[in-house]
């Protein structure tokens, strides 16, 4: 077994970590142990899932990772509320009581009740930029779309900045890439969301509303207590960085994947503007498996335990390399070509797996459909106007294009 010289948490590598995987694999790798990082990486599709299935064992409280043995981070989110672990990183039974209150609000009813807006949203941004010829697609369409559609459902208004900045600290506390100065300003930056969040549950408790925001608020559920403030700030701000990284990651690699496979691009024009809804939808289960923006998830072990071939002490930390298991070819027969009509593309782990499966999936999946039903159908002829222009961030749990300069026709 020829372990590959790569090394999975290199920035070079977290950028394009696909020859990495396939080198993985092809020695026959599905654990690997990185000491420098303190962490085991869990690479297949079998053993990702079998963890994912065992939380008792692979914890989600990983929240010692984002300094919560730091003093001075202390210091500083004392100004705050405290943050509670809460689905990502909350286990049985807390996170078990989070999830069913947390499921009234994301109901088909409510993500049906949204599709309209997210629909004329779509629609306006496509016009807007329709008669350029050109875009930075990112920061025109793929943040804006999922940032304004969450900020209407958790009551942070339309100020796609604050979103994003608010998100992109979230995402720099959960990864271990930044240097201290970045470490202390994500810190502030979380307790300035708590103030803004606090102010706003506050209101829907006192004026009620139509949005997640309040169906928070007000979820009762039979012998369960109501959440408090201090988990429904933790729960908006999952779903913020959730209805906006990831969904802006998927809907960006989505394009760029149909420009680089002309083909596959024929077959999802000649299915948008409602004419086969489930090729597009097909299209979005395989740009999630293809692109994977939630790249890989910590877990803490909390026993000694052996996960196929490995034994894993008690205190190790894990990886779970979604985007790995998702190019498995044990799993996925030529993993590394785009296929939008692939049949089992729904297989994919990229909302994760099992009791922690994203909460979000149904909301992120309509909006993503909802959004190259329309892009299809009203633009044509996408190329990429500069091939260097192409921006991917190194980040050890997110992954997704950052920047994407294309150029396209009207259709007539």
């Amino acid at each position: 077994m020829n372990k590959p010289q790569t090394n999975m948490f290199a920035q070079e590598t977290l950028v394009d970590p696909f020859d990495h995987y396939r080198a993985i694999f092809d020695a026959g790798i599905d654990i690997e142990h990185i000491p420098e990082m303190g962490a085991y990486v869990v690479y297949s599709y079998d053993l990702c899932s079998e963890a994912t299935g065992k939380p008792e064992i692979f914890s989600n409280d990983f929240t010692a990772l984002m300094g919560a043995d730091d003093e001075e981070i202390q210091e500083i989110l004392k100004d705050g509320w405290d943050n509670p672990p809460t689905l990502l990183t909350a286990d049985h039974p807390v996170h078990t009581r989070n999830r069913k209150l947390v499921n009234l609000a994301f109901s088909a009813p409510r993500v049906n009740a949204i599709e309209a807006d997210m629909r004329a949203k779509s629609i306006e941004l496509i016009s807007a930029m329709a008669s350029k010829g050109e875009c930075e697609f990112v920061d025109e369409f793929a943040i804006p779309l999922p940032v304004t559609m969450i900020a209407q459902q958790i009551g942070l208004d339309n100020d796609i900045a604050q979103v994003k900045a608010w998100s992109d600290a979230a995402v720099d506390r959960f990864s271990q890439l930044v240097d201290r100065e970045r470490q202390l300003e994500c810190a502030r930056a979380f307790v300035e969301y708590q103030k803004y969040m606090k102010s706003k549950i506050d209101e829907r408790r006192a004026n009620g509303g139509d949005d997640l925001l309040n169906d928070l608020v007000e979820a009762r559920v039979e012998g369960e207590t109501p959440l408090t403030d201090e988990e429904i700030m933790s729960i908006m701000q999952q779903f913020m960085v959730a209805g906006n990284e990831t969904t802006t990651s998927t809907i960006a690699g989505a394009m760029l994947q149909l420009i680089r496979n002309p083909d596959q691009m024929a077959k999802a024009k000649a299915a948008a503007g409602g004419r086969d809804p489930k090729l597009i939808g097909n299209m979005v289960e395989e740009t999630l498996r293809y692109e994977t923006p939630t790249a890989g998830m910590w877990r803490i072990v909390k026993e000694d335990t052996r996960l196929g071939e490995q034994d894993l002490p008690a205190g190790s930390v894990v990886q779970l390399r979604y985007a790995a298991a998702n190019r498995d070819p044990r799993k996925f027969e030529n993993p590394d070509e785009f296929q939008v009509d692939r049949k089992n593309a729904r297989a994919h782990l990229a909302f994760g797996k099992g009791p922690h499966m994203c909460v979000g999936n149904m909301l992120s999946r309509k909006e993503m459909l909802v959004a190259f039903d329309e892009l299809l159908e009203r633009l044509d002829d996408f190329a990429l106007a500069d091939e260097s222009g192409i921006e991917i961030l190194p980040n050890v749990l997110l992954r997704g294009v950052t920047k994407l300069p294309l150029t396209f026709k009207q259709k007539a």
